[in-house]
């Protein structure tokens, strides 16, 4: 912490002025307020975050620490903070939350179980305020290295301190906030022994010769959906594939479903979705294997937006519609076709529905939906990381406390 104050103090308020157009040199210190929506991305090199403010065109720039990586996650539920993740070299990384001038950092996580080496956090999501006036930040939480490492679904409160846990096995990922703060999906990895049928994922180990001492069976870490609700009391497995694994949980923006991609096997991937109760059963939206990039919902939850590389004939990962009634394989609609946003993925819309950033071939695109135009954001906007939107709660950074 003391390094991550330092560099602020130094860097002052951390805050540029870069204007839209591509390549263009103007730049100047920043002194007013944000005003919103706001577009949180890292730079490609990941030493600084930057911050776009739809209202006014201009970029800030938050710099904490010049040796540690920065990965930004989120933002608070009310929009003044933003969540990052700081990292040097193969050190674990550590979760941190700043105002948006750069200003008051954070160290949000506490544990002295482990020496500092030996444990970090990642994928980090801020729930909305739910019960908690702060919300919930939850994360998978690290501990060991090598083949000691575990992985676990944690979380703390948003103002920060010692980590709870929800799940036990040591092998889970990606925990993703239900809309309205009550429940958590994941996926959890369980063991499974490779089998003969025709969805296996790795040939069944041999039977030795007579006489020979069979070898140990071939064994797969596959995952399965899992939620959590936030106090902790209720879990449940939604599904239960025999073989393959399930990534990339994505809530619809009503709270009712969780899509997620089902993988037969690595690289054959399906898109799929799932109501959050007890017992319910899956339903497949696409059939022909292909590759998916990334998996996102329409901002009314009528349907799923992937950018889907392999799929219907298209070889280039494109965007398209997924409807959730019917075959996505011949029903699914190439979205924005007309605009050319080649090589699209990490599509992100606004809370409020109006804007769509996406990158295409590296570069970030603002689509503004109403009227249909495209502008490009500053080359220090290229990168390979999904952008983060500011939520509907933010009504400016003058507003903050």
């Amino acid at each position: 912490m003391q390094n991550v104050t330092k560099s602020v103090l130094i860097s002052g308020l951390c805050l540029l002025i870069v204007t839209l157009i591509v390549g263009a040199p103007a730049i100047a210190q920043d002194t007013l307020p944000l005003v919103g929506p706001l577009l949180a991305a890292n730079t490609v090199e990941q030493d600084a975050v930057l911050l776009y403010d739809l209202d006014s065109d201009r970029v800030r720039e938050l710099r904490l620490d010049d040796r540690r990586a920065h990965h930004v996650w989120d933002f608070s539920p009310d929009g003044c903070r933003v969540l990052l993740t700081l990292a040097e070299g193969t050190l674990p990384a550590r979760l941190i939350s700043v105002r948006l001038d750069g200003s008051d950092p954070r160290e949000l996580v506490q544990f002295d179980e482990l020496s500092a080496a030996e444990w970090g956090v990642w994928e980090p999501d801020w729930s909305p305020d739910g019960e908690d006036e702060a919300g919930r930040i939850a994360f998978t939480m690290l501990r060991g290295r090598g083949e000691t490492l575990t992985t676990h679904i944690a979380w703390v409160p948003g103002t920060g301190g010692t980590p709870e846990f929800y799940s036990a096995t040591g092998r889970e990922f990606t925990p993703q906030w239900s809309p309205d703060g009550g429940w958590l999906a994941y996926v959890s990895y369980d063991e499974r022994a490779a089998g003969a049928s025709v969805f296996a994922t790795a040939v069944p180990t041999p039977e030795p010769p007579p006489g020979q001492t069979p070898p140990p069976p071939v064994l797969l870490n596959e995952a399965d959906l899992w939620v959590v609700s936030a106090d902790g009391e209720t879990k449940t497995r939604l599904t239960r594939f025999s073989t393959g694994s399930v990534s990339m949980p994505r809530w619809s923006p009503d709270g009712e479903l969780v899509g997620f991609v089902y993988s037969p096997s690595p690289n054959n991937d399906t898109l799929w979705m799932i109501a959050n109760q007890a017992e319910s059963i899956p339903t497949q939206l696409s059939f022909q294997w292909h590759l998916a990039l990334d998996l996102t919902w329409l901002p009314d939850s009528t349907a799923m937006i992937g950018a889907l590389r392999d799929f219907r004939q298209q070889a280039a990962n494109r965007l398209w519609q997924i409807p959730l009634v019917g075959s996505a394989d011949e029903l699914s609609l190439e979205v924005l076709s007309d605009l050319n946003l080649a090589y699209a993925d990490y599509p992100r819309y606004s809370p409020d529905g109006r804007w769509l950033a996406v990158r295409s071939a590296y570069a970030l695109a603002l689509v503004d939906l109403e009227v249909r135009t495209v502008q490009t954001l500053p080359e220090r906007f290229v990168g390979n990381t999904p952008v983060v939107w500011s939520p509907t709660g933010f009504s400016g950074e003058a507003a903050c406390d």
